[in-house]
């Protein structure tokens, strides 16, 4: 489960744009704040597969990811890219497909390859369509899924959909909020699960962050964290910062500036963003 949000220069404080992402996961599973130098290499060996490098020297990125796996669940790179991705359902089953690049995998891939967010939609439809997706997203245990992942610049955002190696992508205009279903409509009415139970465990949640970020005025990035650090959007712990017990917890959150010329301001929350204060994250 996740919950994602952008706003553009035209509706922020200050008129710089503002990517938010709360990561939510297996409750006790650790996950590591890090930041990577830009680096060259002859291929790249991601969770489960290894696959040609990108020509030339990747972007230095900093991002959060689970311990045990090599994608992020968001980040941001030295170009001022940030990018984030949320579990998703289709009418495909995303079991009966072998291991591939995961949907933290493609966000890593997309920062580490791309010096724009639309140059990031390039990306990550090229190593779809030409890896596949697939493999548990989870530790210890078989649960794969498909992602919705939110790519995001200075100037602009795009929202990116998939079901296997299917993919639809969308500009995320002036906000946008995403959580863990379809949203992009000709996408959602093809390959929405029948079966989600969308309406109390995700609605809920997608409604209270498109409500903040229609709220009167600017919004700027002290109303990020306390939108993301909330207890709004569901019961018995689906909120925005999520406590199920057991289940999926907010382990990790992220707020980013994102200033023309590739200039990033970072604030991270290691845990549930509602006990755990966001620190200023140097951006590398």
């Amino acid at each position: 489960m996740c919950d994602l949000l952008w706003v553009a220069p035209s509706r922020a404080a200050g008129g710089v744009a503002l990517f938010g992402k709360n990561s939510d996961r297996p409750p006790q599973e650790p996950q590591v704040l890090e930041h990577h130098p830009a680096r060259t290499e002859s291929s790249t060996t991601t969770t489960y597969l290894t696959i040609p490098a990108r020509e030339g020297s990747t972007h230095a990125v900093t991002g959060s990811r689970p311990a045990w796996m090599w994608g992020f669940e968001h980040g941001v790179n030295d170009a001022g890219v940030a990018a984030g991705n949320a579990t998703i359902y289709t009418t495909l089953d995303p079991r009966l497909f072998p291991a591939a690049l995961t949907g933290m995998d493609l966000v890593r891939l997309v920062l580490e390859r791309a010096a724009t967010a639309a140059a990031g939609v390039i990306v990550l439809t090229d190593l779809l369509e030409a890896h596949g997706q697939g493999g548990s997203g989870h530790a210890g245990e078989e649960r794969a899924y498909w992602s919705s992942v939110l790519l995001a610049d200075a100037t602009e955002a795009w929202v990116v959909e998939t079901s296997g190696r299917t993919w639809a992508a969308e500009s995320a205009g002036a906000t946008r909020a995403l959580s863990n279903r379809t949203t992009i409509p000709a996408f959602d009415a093809e390959h929405r699960h029948p079966r989600q139970p969308v309406e109390a465990l995700v609605d809920p949640r997608l409604d209270a962050t498109r409500a903040f970020l229609a709220g009167a005025g600017s919004v700027g990035a002290a109303d990020v964290q306390d939108h993301l650090a909330s207890h709004v959007g569901g019961a018995d712990g689906w909120t925005v910062c999520m406590h199920v017990e057991g289940v999926e917890a907010t382990t990790a959150s992220l707020v980013a500036e994102l200033h023309p010329g590739g200039r990033s301001v970072l604030w991270a929350a290691a845990g549930p963003p509602c006990t755990n204060p966001y620190e200023t994250v140097a951006a590398g």
